[in-house]
């Protein structure tokens, strides 16, 4: 799987800040407000956000072989 440019960026920029903070912010406001399941909601983000991350590294992988592919032909 190769994500185009844009999707790889967009999945990049919520994988490595919008869902870590996210997290943390829900971590800290169930701490003083006493949201309901709160490790449980963190532990969900942190499981998503490491399978994003290894989707990601996947697709990077394969890019960078296919370009590696590309310029061995050449």
């Amino acid at each position: 799987m190769i994500f185009s440019n844009k999707v790889y960026d967009v999945l990049k920029w919520v994988t490595q800040i919008a869902l870590p903070s996210l997290g943390t912010l829900y971590f800290a406001l169930s701490e003083i407000w006493h949201f309901p399941y709160g490790p449980e909601v963190v532990g969900t983000i942190s499981a998503v956000t490491a399978a994003m991350g290894i989707m990601l590294g996947i697709s990077n992988y394969q890019y960078k072989k296919m370009l590696r592919e590309r310029n061995a032909v050449k």
